[in-house]
């Protein structure tokens, strides 16, 4: 085995490969990229580089392979498990995609798009939509975040419901290896049964055993229509009941079903009172409804008021409010999107993604509220989410008059409830933000020794340096 390269060898090979502008080792323009999105840890590093493509990304892979340099792949840095930020040992190196950012091919005909990991979110959906299509990934952060990020996360959305999340929308990846190889994974088949699904290996990996340097995704044909409608309901069984009923009538035309409960509407409406109050009265719990029709407005609109209708009829809803222009529908879909920046602005709190059968999220809800309010009285839980495919974010801030940073020490505490209540009914601890270094040391708790067993067995065939990432997920 060869000797590793010592630091002052490494920085001016990596130097060479992108050139000295593309090569980052001033503490404070690191800075940047030290921190994670939440300004919760700041990490060390010995260089931030910056490659220009593919090629020049797998060199700079071999050559950290050479030195037994760690690398921290990084994208836009929206991550919240600090999945994307170096540990403070200092010997790490950042490996920035930003710079890979073209998009290589859109074939209309295949219904496919090729672009590279650091084309941000927001930049695809428009060339999507310049083309007529429409590539439907939806995130809060999609102005800033990359395909990369999106898919090493296996990031959700809003989305989710109709189109799947990433991991659904990807048909082929161009992978750089531990080894500095590049595996040209770009097929945009829809079939393809010829051995062991790679692919799937490296989507949701987190970058922990190769860099995702582009991706063939999937484009769906743009809607003629898209309307919105909050509905205001009672519980967060209502819900449930009024997701079966729009899923029977609506079918596929039902691309987004979010719930929020009234705590969080009025978290929004303290924060930001200028964004819109649907209702005069205010309800218990509010589902935001969004249908697309590929046919006609007037389709879409006669869906969702015979749904809701019927909802209304049936006493499943309290009432209503149908959008009935696109600002509207925006205006709606703000309530929504604001409800972590109320949050944040309200003060620090203790945030959970979660997944559940969607069948079981009110057994969820009811018991997990009473676990807390039991364990901590007052605690107010801010509950809101992905109801349509079981996912919600789960967040639990102080009681009133009880300091956000003292009760930030009770962490592990409120997160061993929480946790528990969710693998007692066979869900998962994280639904769509990933693991990173956050949650790493909970995995155990809640994954079969098997299964991480496997999980190391693939680490360590794909990374037998152990070099990439290191200390995210295992």
């Amino acid at each position: 085995m060869t000797e590793p390269l010592p630091a002052s060898g490494l920085l001016a090979h990596l130097g060479a490969i992108v050139g000295p502008a593309h090569l980052v080792t001033d503490a404070a323009e690191m800075a940047p990229y030290l921190t994670d999105w939440r300004g919760r840890f700041t990490g060390r590093a010995c260089a931030v580089v910056l490659p220009a493509d593919s090629g020049e990304v797998a060199r700079v892979v071999a050559a950290c392979a050479a030195a037994r340099a760690p690398i921290v792949p990084q994208g836009g840095r929206t991550g919240l498990v600090l999945g994307s930020v170096p540990d403070a040992g200092g010997s790490a190196v950042v490996l920035s995609l930003r710079r890979l950012n073209r998009i290589r091919q859109l074939d209309a005909a295949n219904g496919t798009m090729t672009v590279e990991a650091g084309c941000i979110l927001e930049d695809i959906q428009q060339a999507a939509l310049e083309a007529g299509m429409l590539f439907p990934l939806s995130l809060a952060s999609e102005g800033s975040c990359t395909i990369g990020g999106n898919l090493s996360s296996n990031a959700g959305g809003t989305a989710v419901l109709r189109y799947g999340n990433a991991r659904e929308l990807c048909l082929g990846l161009e992978v750089v290896t531990a080894q500095g190889q590049v595996w040209d994974g770009l097929r945009g088949l829809r079939k393809d049964n010829t051995g062991y699904a790679l692919r799937e290996l490296f989507i949701g990996a987190e970058g922990t055993l190769g860099v995702i340097t582009a991706a063939v995704l999937k484009l769906y044909p743009q809607p003629k229509a898209v309307l919105t409608a909050l509905v205001a309901l009672e519980t967060p069984r209502s819900a449930l009941a009024l997701l079966g009923l729009m899923q029977e009538r609506c079918g596929p035309a039902l691309t987004g079903f979010e719930l929020m409960s009234d705590f969080c509407l009025d978290l929004v409406e303290r924060h930001f009172p200028g964004l819109p109050r649907p209702f005069a009265t205010r309800y218990p719990q509010y589902a935001l409804v969004e249908l697309s029709s590929n046919e006609s407005e007037d389709h879409a609109a006669d869906l969702v008021e015979s749904a809701v209708g019927a909802a209304l009829d049936a006493g499943i809803a309290l009432d209503a409010a149908l959008a009935t222009s696109s600002a509207q529908s925006i205006g709606l879909w703000k309530l929504r999107e604001h409800i972590p920046l109320a949050q944040a602005a309200a003060g620090k709190n203790i945030k959970h993604d979660i997944s559940l059968p969607v069948s079981r999220i009110p057994d969820f809800i009811d018991a997990t509220d009473a676990a807390l309010q039991a364990a901590f009285p007052g605690c107010q839980v801010v509950c809101f989410g992905h109801l349509g495919d079981g996912n919600l974010h789960y967040n639990i801030a102080p009681p009133e008059g009880i300091g956000h940073d003292s009760f930030l020490a009770h962490q592990e505490a409120v997160n061993r409830i929480v946790h528990d209540s969710v693998a007692a009914l066979r869900g998962s601890i994280s639904a769509e933000h990933g693991i990173g270094a956050l949650k790493r040391d909970e995995l155990p708790r809640y994954k079969p020794a098997v299964e991480l067993d496997m999980m190391r067995a693939i680490k360590a065939a794909l990374d037998p340096l152990g070099i990439m990432n290191p200390g995210k997920i295992l």
